[in-house]
């Protein structure tokens, strides 16, 4: 069955472990159908769709985040009949960290990676950016200044009513974001971020190690909040392949070994 929360790039049934990305505010799920070439065919890369855009137009935004972490977790049991490893960018990285503790819980069965970028660390609260409650015009500047969603875009009037309502949504999800404690995750985290993100520190983006018990990665790449779409985004898909195509990782290993990783001794 379709599950409505994914879009496939493409679908691939053979795929040895499922990669599922999160945009971050205000950003198209197609940000990632570029990145179907950039890994084999061991590996599904997939879009999340969130209500209030796209083919979801119709359906209201979520506005904070604990409902929304909980229903995308649910959507996402379906696919755990494979390794699923998580990416997320900007508000993407915390609904992907939120997401990663849910399926822990869940399905018994946590994801095998979680890679974030352009957000600090959770415990570290919101990106505290009060877009949501914005005129159109300031938020529109805003949105010229950090990247992303082309302002001349946004100005048409037809595409301006259709985004601002699922923009402004994003913004107050994020804003209103409040870090519930629990224990680290048990799986790799790797973190990136620009080196020029006004938004983002240095300190900001190591402290997501504290998220983790087993392996951590950060990196801070040449560009802005969006330089995974400049030329450091081929850095950054390089470093994710090496770590879910490593030997021993879910995507270098058949089904059947797959499944006696998951049974145990």
């Amino acid at each position: 069955m379709k599950n409505p929360w994914l879009l496939r790039f493409p679908p691939r049934p053979g795929a040895r472990v499922r990669l599922v990305c999160l945009p971050g505010a205000g950003s198209p799920a197609s940000l990632f159908h570029p990145w179907s070439t950039a890994f084999p065919e061991s590996v599904e890369v997939c879009a999340v769709r969130l209500p209030g855009r796209g083919g979801r137009l119709r359906e209201a935004p979520f506005r904070r985040m604990e409902p929304l972490a909980d229903a995308l977790a649910e959507a996402l049991r379906a696919e755990c009949d494979r390794p699923l490893a998580l990416f997320g960018h900007s508000l993407g990285a915390l609904v992907a960290y939120e997401v990663a503790a849910r399926l822990r819980h869940m399905t018994g069965d946590a994801p095998t990676a979680l890679f974030v970028a352009a957000h600090k660390a959770p415990q570290l609260g919101s990106a505290r950016v009060s877009c949501h409650d914005l005129p159109d015009d300031e938020l529109l500047a805003f949105l010229g200044r950090i990247g992303g969603t082309p302002p001349p875009l946004l100005a048409r009037p037809e595409i301006r009513r259709l985004a601002l309502p699922a923009l402004r949504a994003d913004f107050e999800l994020d804003f209103t974001y409040t870090y519930r404690e629990r224990p680290p995750l048990d799986i790799p985290v790797s973190a990136f971020g620009g080196r020029a993100d006004a938004m983002v520190t240095e300190s900001e983006l190591d402290a997501w190690e504290a998220r983790t018990g087993k392996a951590f990665l950060a990196r801070r790449l040449p560009g802005g909040h969006f330089f995974l779409t400049g030329p450091a985004g081929p850095r950054m898909l390089s470093l994710m392949r090496g770590a879910l195509l490593a030997p021993d990782s879910p995507a270098s290993l058949t089904p059947a070994q797959q499944a006696g990783r998951r049974r145990g001794p």
